[in-house]
């Protein structure tokens, strides 16, 4: 059984991660405000807000999965 990873999955694996998927999102709503999109202050402050949220509640999740703890 073969574990290497070629092609577009060699890039695209960390994605199956949900603290990148939201971490990319996060980013990409700051990147489109930069960029000149019309988003309000308030909207891009959120976002960020909630994608900072999600990733230290899935990293606290992950942390008590890890200790086995349920």
């Amino acid at each position: 059984m073969s574990t290497n990873i070629t092609g577009w999955r060699r890039w695209l694996w960390p994605l199956q991660s949900r603290k990148v998927q939201v971490a990319v999102a996060t980013v990409l709503v700051a990147y489109a405000a930069q960029a000149g999109w019309m988003l309000n202050e308030d909207t891009v402050l959120t976002v960020l807000g909630v994608g900072v949220a999600l990733i230290l509640g899935i990293a606290h999740e992950d942390a008590g999965r890890a200790r086995g703890a349920g």
